[in-house]
């Protein structure tokens, strides 16, 4: 029997975009015009992962409003990206109130991405020998796969999600997962604004990094490097230096609450109650507490109001939406 402690760690904020985008707002709103999409796509993702993956430990993190270290370094990072839609608006803060009641701690940190505190308390439970699992959107989490730690990574809004352990990094990318953000600072990441060197893909990417055992030897050998492609990185090594710089995770930050801390909490079922019954979520409190039973606690992180009077989504149509439009 494997009794190492098995740590589930979420992307808070990429995975409330996905399920976001996964459900139709205009289904999933209250009488008051708060959408709910994001909250109920989240909490059911989340359910079903405490139950199919039996995590002893979970963290949930996101992003604070404002800049952090890499926007200061580089004013262009993330800067074509489009302000979240304006039903987007207060699920993240529903989204921590139901982690609240289901005893899961969650963190931000200004200055800083969610991810970094995904990949420090991910290295602190390498450093325990720990199992972890990593719940990401985003790609530059690969660098935290070994043979301890899998990232899932969604394939269709947050009810598929895709295994991606050492292997499946090397099979997709040609590349180890410790590579693939020096893959990823060579092609670019449009979605950060990170622009690569034109003209180069993965796969001559990946073969540049094997033929020079890493982008630190490739940039100092750049001179000999051929052709069209040879010249294109030579014209683009700022950028490239740059891409690396900016997409490496921290894995030290000083957290005041760490992997430790993060064993999981019991369901609170009145803060759980209070908090549905304004949400109106009928069917998925039904399903939170067969699946994960409840404590019958105070309730004490979910206000007693909660500015919220939503329509129930009709039974069934998150899974539908997600399968047919994720």
């Amino acid at each position: 029997m494997n009794d190492r402690p098995r740590l589930l760690l979420i992307d808070g904020h990429s995975m409330a975009f996905r399920a976001f985008y996964a459900l139709p707002a205009e289904n999933f709103s209250t009488s008051t015009g708060q959408h709910t999409n994001a909250v109920y796509g989240f909490t059911s993702m989340l359910i079903n992962l405490l139950r199919d993956e039996g995590p002893t430990h979970v963290g949930v993190t996101f992003d604070l409003p404002g800049g952090t270290f890499r926007s200061e370094d580089y004013a262009g990072y993330k800067a074509t990206r489009s302000a979240p839609p304006p039903e987007f608006a207060g699920q993240i803060e529903l989204i921590g109130q139901v982690l609240d009641a289901m005893g899961i701690v969650h963190a931000s940190l200004a200055g800083y991405e969610g991810d970094d505190i995904l990949a420090t308390w991910s290295s602190q439970g390498d450093a325990l020998g720990w199992e972890s699992l990593v719940v990401s959107g985003d790609r530059d989490a690969f660098q935290l796969i070994d043979a301890n730690t899998t990232v899932l990574y969604p394939h269709r809004g947050v009810s598929e999600l895709v295994r991606m352990d050492p292997a499946a990094v090397e099979a997709k990318y040609g590349v180890p997962p410790r590579r693939y953000p020096e893959l990823a600072a060579l092609v670019g990441e449009t979605s950060d604004n990170l622009l690569g060197v034109p003209g180069v893909g993965p796969k001559t990417a990946a073969k540049w990094l094997a033929a020079y055992d890493g982008l630190a030897n490739l940039i100092e050998r750049a001179d000999q490097v051929k052709g069209r492609a040879g010249q294109s990185l030579r014209e683009h090594l700022d950028d490239v230096r740059r891409n690396r710089r900016l997409n490496a995770l921290v894995d030290d930050l000083p957290l005041e609450i760490g992997v430790r801390g993060l064993a999981r909490g019991p369901v609170d079922r009145k803060a759980v109650n209070r908090l549905f019954d304004a949400l109106e979520f009928r069917t998925l409190r039904e399903r939170m507490f067969t699946v994960l039973g409840a404590d019958e606690g105070a309730g004490a992180g979910v206000p007693d109001a909660v500015g919220v009077n939503p329509v129930e989504p009709a039974a069934g149509a998150l899974g539908a939406w997600l399968d047919g439009h994720a």
